[in-house]
């Protein structure tokens, strides 16, 4: 309204004779303090020679009009408030570097609040809401299965592993090739160039591998699932666990598994093992599939745990009745499982080099384990997938003879230390922690946490085609 009635040279004053108001109440609704009559605006808006869509428009008739518009709800928002600080009030007479200049410094303070609301606390947060919605729907999502089904089968998949052509193909079918580089930017695992078509994912590995076939497919699915740069921590999380289930349905396609398991429990000789190796991928990757096609298609409630060698728990899903250790909160990253538990018994195992099997009795009842384990550059961990005592007999294993009892989360279980030894040592003792520098960092900044946003463009004009060389605009 500020804007129009400058335009057409008129003051307050004169504004408000043609309308027949005070100008005191023409002043309060271009300052947004006062709601005004339709019948006001039809007034006015003849009064200046416009419409009325034209002052109720969304849009900012300029840019001085749009950053004054943004300084005023900058004030009002409860960041400013709890500044303490006075309004500026944004009108004509503020000169425009001056407006600029406060606007700039209201986005980088808005921005820096919402980083620091991305701590590890909010992430954990996040994290548990998600695993509760993957538990209400056992974690089988039948949208992403059926998409990826359609795209593999139109990639040619047939039997086995998908391999990496199939892969390639698929990328294809979206106007997309797929190229390997060796200087892919460290805060990043791939790069996707949409004006050109390229996925650029790290140097080809060991034929058959399952990194570089996941990494590519969940290039792959950020595209097909239709995201968007994600506006929170939370939808960034949201975003990784979909395109982590894409890449794994189609690494395990939904039909061709059931299929294979179906088979082997009509044999009552499931395990998580032979699924691995049927499909080439790792024995993670197959429990964490097995985890979203137990229950929907086998009619088997089940939990999944992958335990660092300290105990911790890393990642967990469970819809079997098992209580997973938590927080406060209901977070569950980092809290220490039972040691009577099959995670942490099989790391005490010398011979680790195929699954272990053990019967648990708990609180929540008995529960059979099976366990494999596994070694990267930060250390050991275990992987388990577990069921209910009922539904042990369709897996291999079944018959073992290892039974532990756990009565956690009762210190008494695994956790107080013996009488003997506490006596001697307690206030004898002092150790030096060691320091988990994420228990303290702040996630990192940016529409996409920790993506360093000058090296990936750095990256991207480096290997972009020149002008005139074929491409895919996008």
């Amino acid at each position: 309204m500020r804007h129009f009635r400058t335009a057409a040279g008129l003051t307050l004053d004169a504004l408000g004779a043609a309308v027949g108001v005070a100008p005191s109440l023409l002043s309060m609704i271009e300052n947004g303090r006062r709601e005004p009559r339709l019948s006001l605006l039809q007034q006015v808006a003849s009064a200046l020679g416009v419409t009325v869509a034209d002052l109720l428009a969304d849009a900012a008739p300029s840019r001085r009009a749009g950053l004054e518009i943004e300084l005023d709800r900058a004030q009002r928002g409860p960041l400013y408030a709890t500044l303490g600080l006075p309004a500026v009030r944004a009108s004509g007479r503020l000169p425009l570097p001056v407006l600029e200049n406060l606007v700039g410094l209201h986005r980088e303070l808005t921005r820096r609040a919402t980083e620091a609301v991305a701590t590890p606390e909010e992430a954990r947060r996040a994290n548990t809401e998600l695993r509760l919605e993957r538990q209400a729907r056992d974690n089988y999502l039948p949208e992403i299965e059926r998409l990826a089904e359609r795209m593999t089968r139109a990639a040619g998949y047939g039997v086995g592993p998908l391999t990496h052509r199939t892969v390639a193909r698929m990328a294809e079918q979206l106007g997309f090739t797929i190229l390997h580089v060796d200087d892919l930017p460290h805060s990043t695992r791939t790069v996707t160039d949409l004006h050109h078509g390229r996925i650029y994912l790290p140097p080809a590995s060991i034929p058959g591998g399952h990194g570089l076939r996941s990494l590519a497919l969940q290039a792959i699915a950020h595209r097909v699932l239709d995201h968007r740069r994600p506006a929170s921590y939370a939808e960034f999380l949201r975003q990784r666990v979909e395109i982590t289930y894409f890449a794994a349905c189609c690494l395990i396609p939904e039909r061709a598994a059931v299929e294979f398991l179906g088979q082997r429990k009509k044999a009552k000789d499931l395990a998580v093992e032979d699924l691995r190796d049927a499909f080439g991928v790792t024995h993670e990757a197959a429990a964490q599939r097995f985890t979203n096609l137990a229950t929907a298609h086998l009619g088997i409630p089940v939990h999944f745990l992958r335990v660092a060698d300290d105990g911790a728990l890393f990642r967990a899903y469970a819809n079997d009745g098992l209580v997973l250790p938590a927080d406060v909160t209901g977070a569950i990253e980092g809290q220490l499982v039972c040691r009577r538990w099959a995670a942490r018994e099989a790391l005490e195992r010398r011979d680790r080099a195929t699954e272990s099997y053990q019967y648990t009795d708990t609180p929540a009842g008995t529960f059979w384990c099976s366990t494999q384990t596994g070694t990267t550059a930060g250390g050991e961990f275990s992987i388990t997938v577990g069921v209910p005592f009922s539904s042990a007999t369709w897996f291999r294993g079944r018959e073992t003879r290892v039974r532990k009892v756990s009565t956690c989360p009762d210190e008494a279980c695994c956790r107080r230390p013996e009488e003997v030894a506490s006596t001697r040592w307690e206030g004898a003792a002092w150790p030096s922690a060691r320091m988990h520098q994420q228990v303290l960092a702040a996630l990192p900044r940016g529409a996409f946490p920790g993506v360093d946003d000058a090296e990936v463009y750095a990256f991207l004009e480096r290997h972009a085609p020149e002008p005139g060389a074929p491409g895919r605009a996008g």
